[in-house]
């Protein structure tokens, strides 16, 4: 059961309220987890800068879903996991592929190695070596695709803590 009550553009106020009024005009459905952000102007607002800035990242969508995967793993947000899970298979990522990813890796030593950054980020970012570094560069990742994997861990903790202190769940709501 959710622990936030969702907000609309007519129940928002301030800054919420524009935030929401023009995602409604735009999309004409607002989801539970963006509705229920909007407690929160600064939140909400964050999120759709780093979202829309996270769209036009080096590293390709069907290797950050899987990042996603791995990360929301971790995290528990059940919401969010469903979501990439569902995202993934969209784009065509293999079944097994996806249950690599929960369990963190891959069978593409590349995508493999980016995951395992992105998991060190979340979890303990400051033991990341050099040689990692050198190792995503010799698998053809550039700085900005590196760069761009802090970026998707970011969005990832934002949407999965802020939906499971929310308490959006698959079965609470209709996602973003």
């Amino acid at each position: 059961m959710p622990r936030l009550t969702r907000l609309t553009p007519d129940t928002a106020v301030g800054a919420s309220r524009d935030l929401l009024a023009d995602l409604a005009s735009r999309h004409g459905r607002i989801g539970d987890m963006v509705s229920t952000m909007a407690h929160s102007p600064a939140v909400l607002g964050g999120y759709l800068q780093l979202s829309r800035a996270m769209k036009r990242a080096e590293l390709d969508r069907r290797t950050s879903e899987r990042i996603s995967i791995a990360v929301q793993t971790l995290q528990g947000c059940g919401l969010c996991l469903d979501a990439h899970v569902s995202a993934a298979r969209a784009m065509g990522v293999a079944e097994e592929e996806i249950e690599r990813a929960r369990a963190g890796t891959s069978a593409d030593p590349a995508i493999a190695a980016i995951i395992a950054l992105a998991l060190q980020v979340y979890r303990e970012p400051a033991s990341i070596t050099d040689e990692q570094v050198t190792a995503l560069r010799e698998h053809g990742y550039s700085d900005r695709a590196i760069a761009d994997v802090v970026g998707v861990v970011a969005l990832n903790v934002l949407t999965g803590a802020f939906n499971l202190l929310a308490g959006l769940t698959p079965e609470s709501g209709t996602g973003a």
